[in-house]
């Protein structure tokens, strides 16, 4: 119990004192401001000032350090180029082409040559239905060698073609000519009959 008793009042002294020292250092700080005119307790202030300015000084020394970097950091960078108001630019003079002399000469455009449009493929074929309305169905026999083993090939090939007065018959041979999309499967129109059937 006794050792209790002593474990209690070592843990309340260190307390006790630092409320002393916390009380002592703000009245410390006090004392030289309020009372300026008494003489003898400013020995006794400079005395204790010493302590407490050397936390002070700690701040103080970052702080000193600080202000010469920054006229040095500003000196560094470059000036950045402000562009004066439009009033106060420098105004630039336009050089002045010399009026022309002569009358000016009148814009010549030449005429456009008069041609088919572009190059319209022509096939020559024997007609194999006549049965739709306006239209006729044109078989081309294509016979050429081949390009390595020169073997003479045959193909054909159908192609639906208008005919606008219902003219050509199965079994004439007809020419014709390339046009413009006139149906989803009709891009040829007969252009002549060539010879008509027997």
């Amino acid at each position: 119990m006794a050792d209790e008793e002593k474990t209690e009042t070592t843990e309340e002294t260190p307390a006790v004192e630092e409320t002393t020292v916390a009380e002592e250092t703000p009245a410390v700080e006090e004392t030289p401001a309020v009372e300026e005119p008494v003489a003898a307790e400013e020995p006794v202030a400079e005395a204790e000032t010493p302590a407490a300015d050397e936390p002070a000084a700690e701040p103080a020394a970052p702080a000193e350090p600080e202000v010469p970097a920054e006229p040095q950091a500003q000196s560094q960078p470059k000036k950045k180029f402000k562009r004066p108001p439009r009033a106060e630019r420098p105004k630039k003079t336009r050089v002045k082409r010399p009026a022309p002399t002569g009358e000016r000469k009148p814009i010549s455009r030449e005429p456009k040559p008069e041609h088919d449009r572009g190059r319209r493929q022509e096939r020559r074929g024997v007609v194999v239905s006549d049965a739709m309305d306006k239209t006729i169905v044109v078989k081309v026999d294509t016979i050429r060698a081949h390009p390595r083993y020169k073997k003479v090939i045959r193909r054909s090939a159908k192609f639906h073609a208008h005919d606008e007065a219902n003219t050509a018959k199965v079994g004439d041979l007809v020419r014709i000519v390339e046009t413009r999309p006139l149906s989803k499967t009709k891009n040829w129109r007969l252009a002549e009959i060539v010879e008509a059937a027997k």
